[in-house]
């Protein structure tokens, strides 16, 4: 049986947030900030090992990650996109995790049920991609087995991980989650508004 614990979580942080003219990971959300919403959303759930791969405004990140003792690695390569973060973010997982959700920042309000449900489908489906889907639409976060590592680390990018894994998809299982946060990201300050009325 897998555990959360053997799991791990990777939220990626590293972007410029050019659309939203904001940072968007240090917004306030509630009573915290949009990062802090989303590393509590895994420790919540029980995921072990949390990374936060940070880049542009590394510098406003790197204290409030340090007080919550959150492991974090710096992408020098930020600014190459999206795909660079998520190699930061594997090379610096613990050997020993089984596999690991991919989440970000921006999209910080999944459940922990939602989350406990994926890890039940990884654990039972034998399959080593999960997607949450929510009114049929595919959202945030995949659990990605440690059997793809490999395949990902070689990929040259093209596309992103999305292409790579749509490659795969003989090896991806979808569950139906009642969780509109696996959707709900923050591109522009209306996303940015509606996120914080779902989450008041």
């Amino acid at each position: 049986m897998i555990s959360p614990s053997n799991l791990a979580g990777i939220i990626l942080a590293a972007g410029y947030s050019s659309r939203m003219h904001q940072f968007k990971p240090l917004l306030p959300l509630g009573k915290s900030t949009v990062i802090e919403t989303a590393i509590d959303g895994f420790i919540e759930a029980g995921i072990g090992n949390i990374v936060v791969v940070i880049g542009h405004n590394a510098e406003a990140l790197k204290p409030l990650l340090d007080h919550k003792k959150i492991q974090w690695v710096y992408n020098s390569r930020f600014d190459e996109g999206m795909f660079t973060s998520i190699l930061a973010g594997l090379n610096a997982l613990e050997k020993s995790v089984h596999g690991f959700l991919l989440l970000p920042a921006d999209i910080p309000l999944v459940k922990k049920k939602t989350i406990n449900q994926l890890c039940e489908a990884f654990d039972s489906s034998n399959k080593d991609i999960i997607y949450p889907v929510y009114l049929g639409r595919r959202g945030h976060p995949p659990i990605i087995s440690a059997k793809m590592f490999p395949e990902i680390l070689k990929y040259d990018g093209t596309g992103g991980l999305k292409a790579l894994l749509k490659t795969y998809g003989d090896r991806a299982f979808h569950v139906e989650v009642d969780d509109e946060g696996v959707l709900l990201d923050m591109d522009q300050y209306e996303d940015y508004m509606k996120l914080c009325m779902y989450h008041s």
